[in-house]
């Protein structure tokens, strides 16, 4: 969440800033329910004060307070009231996008910042390179399911083992996190209430389903304070993810290019609040060293203000080119999140005697889109460094 005393201080940054996510409104209706409960709040005071004699009351003090108890009854309901509304709209409120990130409110507003290796100007689509089963996968589980079978899983495996150690090399404890979390979790990262669609929930359970490790490895350290001399602290984890996909009907429907559940390797920053851009730029230097040692072509976006995640105060993707849609498509983001996560969930540093909130980050290492990218631009053949971790020399489509 946002912080509140310092938006009240300066309302119209404030405001002109989360204006770029298309919250100005709900921005307002903060601020006015912040002030109604500012407002209210020494009324109620005011009224227990006068609650408390020293002495026995005279019946003339009686009676006045029962007026006061009836008074201070009324505004007590309305002062819960105004609360539960103001932390509703808290909620509402997404991250202040940096000023290095563009205007605009859908994709076409990003702006590319770089590009790397040559594209092939066509090839096959990656269900004609590797192995893979949706037909199968669909009778199992419904549609966008697919099996991942044989030279294909091999590769699979390589690449999640190569991601984890050169995640580990740039010092990320490795992670093997649970994949359901309780509502605090998804709650505190930001995941709900804006993305709750997304999401699976785990019948009469209270769980959900992660889209993302990032929940878990942020809630790794949760309602904690932390010393300002263990930060940075850097964990990277390899899970199953789980996402409803409710928005994209239509949309890469053929293949595994966008499907309800995939592997991912993620990295995830706690650091101190002075170096969370300087992680940022070290994180999204992990990623295009992942994608430069493999080959890939590829090309570095800043995504636009308008579809940042709430969590996001800015976001650097990194498109890969696939050949059979001859055209670029996201493979990992790195995000900074600055101190809204922490907010959410209640994680400090202690420094000088006080404590602040620190500011996390996450990045992607790879995930399943990586093995459609290597696939469709080698065209079955597979880089040198991954068959080192159990790749095969080429894969086929039906081995």
């Amino acid at each position: 969440m946002i912080d509140l005393r310092a938006a009240r201080n300066d309302p119209d940054r404030y405001r002109a800033a989360v204006a770029r996510k298309g919250a100005a409104e709900a921005f307002d209706e903060l601020l006015e329910a912040d002030a109604r409960w500012r407002e209210l709040a020494p009324k109620v005071d005011e009224l227990r004060s006068r609650q408390k004699l020293k002495d026995k009351p005279t019946p003339d003090q009686v009676e006045e307070l029962k007026g006061v108890k009836e008074e201070l009854r009324r505004l007590e309901q309305e002062l819960t009231a105004a609360e539960s509304l103001r932390d509703d709209l808290l909620t509402q409120v997404p991250n202040p996008p940096h000023e290095s990130v563009p205007d605009g409110m859908t994709e076409d507003d990003s702006r590319e910042e770089r590009r790397f290796g040559e594209p092939r100007a066509s090839g096959p689509e990656h269900l004609e390179v590797g192995w893979f089963d949706m037909e199968r996968g669909a009778r199992l589980s419904g549609s966008r399911f697919g099996y991942i079978l044989g030279d294909t899983a091999l590769l699979a495996l390589a690449l999640y083992r190569w991601g984890l150690d050169r995640a580990v090399a740039e010092g990320f404890t490795p992670v093997l996190p649970p994949v359901l979390v309780r509502e605090e979790a998804m709650y505190g990262t930001g995941f709900f209430p804006a993305d709750r669609f997304e999401i699976y929930e785990v019948a009469d359970e209270d769980l959900y389903l992660t889209g993302t490790s990032e929940v878990a490895l942020a809630g790794l350290h949760m309602g904690e304070i932390l010393g300002a001399d263990e930060l940075p602290k850097r964990y990277t984890a390899f899970s199953a993810n789980f996402r409803r996909e409710a928005g994209a009907a239509g949309r890469d429907t053929r293949g595994m290019f966008r499907v309800h559940q995939f592997n991912k390797v993620e990295m995830f920053s706690y650091v101190l609040p002075d170096a969370s851009w300087e992680e940022l730029d070290r994180l999204v230097a992990i990623e295009e060293a992942l994608a430069q040692e493999l080959g890939l072509p590829y090309r570095v976006v800043n995504i636009a203000a308008g579809e940042l995640s709430s969590a996001a105060a800015k976001r650097i993707d990194l498109e890969a080119w696939f050949p059979s849609q001859g055209r670029y498509r996201e493979i990992t983001s790195a995000m900074n999140g600055t101190d809204y996560q922490a907010r959410r969930l209640g994680i400090r540093y202690r420094a000088n005697g006080r404590t602040e909130f620190v500011h996390t980050l996450n990045a992607t290492a790879v995930t399943d889109r990586w093995v459609l990218a290597i696939l469709e631009n080698f065209g079955g053949e597979v880089p040198d460094v991954l068959r080192e971790y159990g790749a095969p020399d080429r894969v086929r489509p039906d081995a």
